[in-house]
């Protein structure tokens, strides 16, 4: 009995055993459910935080795009992006989408921007990653897109994309206005250039012009006056025609360089280049000129009812250029309505215009040296070749004094067009007047003081004065002048302008109005101002006479001034 009792004991213990033991591993099991509960928790937690933290990453990383974007939106610049393999664009701002008329995305950029089938020359995504796959920089270059027709100066690099991989990215600044600007300044500056040629031809024909026109002098007028005394039969007239009209030609070519700089002084009138055209295909310098080059041949046509234009006769007539050394020149006259702004060789603006055009079948002028054409003392001719250089220089100053235009067209081995451009008038031809004879100048004892510094002038002056049947006397300065005329008066004063050391012409006159108000008096000089001549005038004097002098025009200038009423401007 005893020890069945102790046999329910002990099971009664190893019942109780199993049971704390089941409790035990029952609570280490609800220990280790809450700890792996407490465990998901956290990682759910965490995994939640780690969901937010991206999303606000994304959201943040599209906003910077997105603001990225913007700012490239708002940059007047073209900008673009492009995949680095396949040149397909990405993206377009909005500066460069109304320039090319939309959004262009998905197409190649070479098919967009330059319109090619390929990549174009300058294309630079092959040199924006080195060997090793790096990044090169920026890379700068300037052209001018052929779909706008305008001038960009590009930067183009490689940068990371919002999808992560690396694309092609350029920046493109219009430069358009700066090229205009640029071309405008040298423009400008090429002008200016220009003007200081001719300023410096201008002190070089000033500082030569009066000195040389009065030793021409000598061999223009005193011929002349031989001339007059030699029966025809005398074998001394042949060569001093020659002498005269050689000196006749280095004064024109004074005249020219007087001319170029704007510094001589001339007289407008209504004229009509049919007529002066004619004149010149009529002129013995023609004939000789079809003589020297028989291989030419030179075609005139000339429109009837051309209208006239305001210019000089004889700069009008240095505008027909020489014939060439074989082909055939056509010349003709029309009259052109340029109805909106015509571009050129200069620009043409609109207005009424007749239109000398001379074309020749040459050898054509190449693009260079016809940017060079109306310098002076451009030539191609050979050292010791006929020309002084000025021949072009010339005409564009003969147009220019017109207020007209010059357009050139030229092809190489094909012939040169010049068109000359002069403002037409409506105004009518004046009545021509034929040349009076020798006779109608001859003066009737009337007195005449020459005042001159140069010695051989009032001898050629006083000997061609005496041979026209005036009274003549000469002073060498403008104070002996004072002192001539303070006891005795003169019907005409032939004044030189410049007279050194003293007072000019100018000065003389000034002073000499003070004691003889209405004293009739003419200019004459090798070289004068045009203000100069325009301020004397206004004084009372009745007319310039440019040195070398010739009969004709000494005489029919004194006959003038001594027909005008006294005291009359």
């Amino acid at each position: 009995m005893h020890c069945k009792n102790k046999e329910l004991e002990q099971q009664a213990l190893r019942l109780l055993q199993a049971e704390n033991d089941l409790r035990v591993a029952h609570s280490d099991s609800e220990r280790r459910v809450v700890e792996r509960t407490a465990e998901l928790s956290r990682a759910n937690e965490e995994l939640h935080q780690e969901i937010q933290e991206r999303h606000a990453a994304e959201k943040s990383l599209k906003e910077t795009h997105n603001t990225f974007l913007t700012v490239l939106d708002s940059i007047d610049a073209t900008i673009y992006v492009a995949d680095l393999k396949t040149h397909e664009v990405l993206f377009m701002n909005r500066y460069m989408r109304e320039a090319f008329g939309g959004e262009v995305t998905d197409s190649r950029c070479w098919e967009v921007f330059s319109g090619a089938l390929g990549p174009v020359p300058h294309d630079t995504m092959g040199r924006l990653l080195d060997e090793n796959g790096n990044a090169t920089g920026v890379q700068v270059w300037e052209t001018q897109n052929p779909s706008t027709q305008r001038w960009y100066i590009n930067y183009d690099r490689v940068i990371t994309w919002v999808d992560g991989r690396r694309v092609f990215l350029q920046i493109a600044t219009d430069v358009t206005q700066l090229k205009m600007i640029e071309k405008e300044r040298m423009e400008a500056e090429a002008k200016l250039h220009r003007a200081q040629k001719m300023e410096a031809l201008g002190l070089l024909a000033g500082g030569v012009a009066h000195d040389l026109n009065n030793i021409l002098s000598g061999i223009v007028s005193y011929p002349e006056l031989l001339l007059l005394d030699l029966p025809e039969t005398n074998p001394l007239r042949k060569p001093l025609t020659i002498i005269k009209k050689s000196g006749e030609k280095a004064a024109a070519i004074v005249q020219d360089l007087l001319h170029l700089a704007r510094r001589s002084v001339v007289t407008t009138e209504i004229v009509n280049l049919n007529t002066i055209v004619s004149d010149y295909v009529g002129s013995p310098e023609y004939t000789a000129l079809r003589q020297q080059h028989s291989g030419c041949r030179l075609d005139v046509s000339c429109q009837t009812e051309l209208m006239n234009i305001v210019g000089v006769r004889t700069q009008l007539a240095k505008s027909i250029m020489a014939m060439p050394e074989g082909g055939v020149v056509t010349l003709s006259t029309r009259n052109e309505y340029i109805d909106s702004k015509m571009s050129g060789f200069e620009n043409i603006a609109e207005d009424e215009y007749v239109l000398l055009s001379i074309t020749d079948s040459g050898m054509g002028i190449s693009p260079e040296d016809t940017e060079r054409i109306f310098e002076p003392f451009f030539t191609k001719k050979v050292l010791g070749g006929s020309g002084t250089g000025l021949g072009m220089t010339v005409v564009w100053g003969v147009v220019k004094d017109h207020k007209g235009f010059i357009d050139v067209k030229s092809t190489l081995g094909a012939g040169t067009t010049f068109r000359l451009f002069f403002p037409a008038s409506r105004q009518a031809l004046p009545e021509r007047v034929s040349s009076p004879s020798f006779d109608a100048f001859q003066g009737q004892g009337q007195s005449i003081l020459v005042v001159d510094d140069v010695e051989d002038q009032r001898m050629i002056a006083c000997g061609i004065l005496r041979k026209l049947g005036y009274t003549a006397a000469a002073v060498a300065s403008g104070e002996e002048a004072l002192s001539y005329l303070q006891g005795r008066a003169v019907d005409l004063l032939v004044i030189d302008m410049i007279m050194e050391p003293g007072m000019n012409g100018l000065e003389t006159f000034k002073a000499l109005q003070k004691i003889r108000p209405h004293q009739k008096a003419i200019i004459a000089s090798g070289f004068a101002e045009t203000d100069d001549v325009t301020a004397v005038k206004q004084l009372g004097v009745s007319a310039y006479v440019r040195k070398p002098y010739s009969i004709e025009q000494f005489g029919q200038a004194i006959k003038e001034a001594l027909l005008q009423p006294p005291g009359s401007v």
